[in-house]
């Protein structure tokens, strides 16, 4: 089976600049776009109701995804877009239908006021369930195309003493795909004994930023190997990663960030960092699941 970037859409201007941005990456990776729009089938009575003037729900569902890849098709005249319309749960069915594809693309809301996501639940449910990567876009800012900001730097989230591999090939990927440089951020957090006013004296702290510098360069050096053509930029930052992942995100293309997949009997999450970036980030932020 072809591999393909999919683009969750249900009409809003949300998914609109979700599937905009996965047609963008279809065409950095060379690969075909397929555009999934869930519809939930109300009942015939409800269906035939009109809904918009004399448009009913049934002919709404069914113009939205024709007149979407009729659009993304003139814009992206290089890109093979595929419109599929499938009815059930839309996480179930978004999962479904993206289970060979090489990426998945969501539309989330922007907080309005302030920068930021408002995720929903349908958002959330996805990119705790799904294997593959997850990006989710704003509707409000295009930045994090690659035709809308070309020199913007993607950045990563990395925990230095856990690094998983394939979020840092992710990263890298699409760094080169970009033309752009890669920033690295690494929050890391002081000893306990900080919470309770015994600081470490200017000596060993800075002794301590030493160690998680080096911790870091370690981490990367074997990647940095593998892409010498690629700018890094190490950010060793003391206190909250999910922070200074957010304050990156104001001057990135994109956020890349790892979740670990878990099976257990308490369900799939996403970890608090992952949560924090997700509803936080001016950016568009990608959620890669690893084991």
């Amino acid at each position: 089976m072809v591999r393909s970037v999919v683009a969750g859409l249900d009409g809003s201007p949300e998914s609109r600049a979700a599937a905009e941005w996965a047609a963008d990456e279809a065409e950095l990776r060379g690969l075909p776009l397929t555009v999934v729009h869930v519809w939930e089938p109300a009942p015939d009575p409800l269906a035939q109701a009109p809904l918009l003037g004399a448009e009913t729900q049934q002919h709404w569902s069914e113009r939205i995804p024709r007149e979407a890849g009729e659009g993304l098709r003139l814009r992206h005249p290089g890109v093979d877009v595929t419109v599929q319309r499938v009815t059930g749960s839309p996480p179930d069915a978004l999962v479904d239908a993206s289970k060979d594809a090489e990426l998945l693309v969501l539309g989330s809301r922007g907080l309005s006021g302030v920068g930021g996501f408002l995720v929903g639940s349908v958002g959330l449910s996805v990119v705790a369930r799904a294997e593959l990567p997850v990006v989710l876009v704003r509707a409000e800012d295009k930045t994090g195309s690659a035709s809308a900001a070309p020199h913007r730097p993607v950045v990563l989230g990395l925990d230095a003493a856990a690094p998983a591999d394939a979020v840092i090939e992710f990263a890298f990927a699409e760094a080169a795909r970009r033309g752009t440089a890669l920033r690295v951020v690494y929050g890391w957090n002081f000893p306990p004994y900080y919470a309770y006013g015994l600081a470490l004296d200017a000596g060993l702290n800075a002794e301590l930023f030493r160690e998680e510098t080096d911790s870091l360069t370690e981490a990367l050096r074997p990647w940095r190997q593998k892409h010498p053509d690629i700018e890094v930029v190490p950010e060793p930052r003391a206190g909250s990663a999910a922070d200074h992942l957010v304050d990156a995100s104001r001057e990135a293309s994109l956020v890349v960030i790892g979740r670990r997949i878990r099976r257990g009997a308490l369900g799939a999450h996403i970890g608090p960092v992952a949560h924090g970036v997700l509803h936080h980030s001016t950016a568009p932020v990608a959620v890669v699941a690893h084991d």
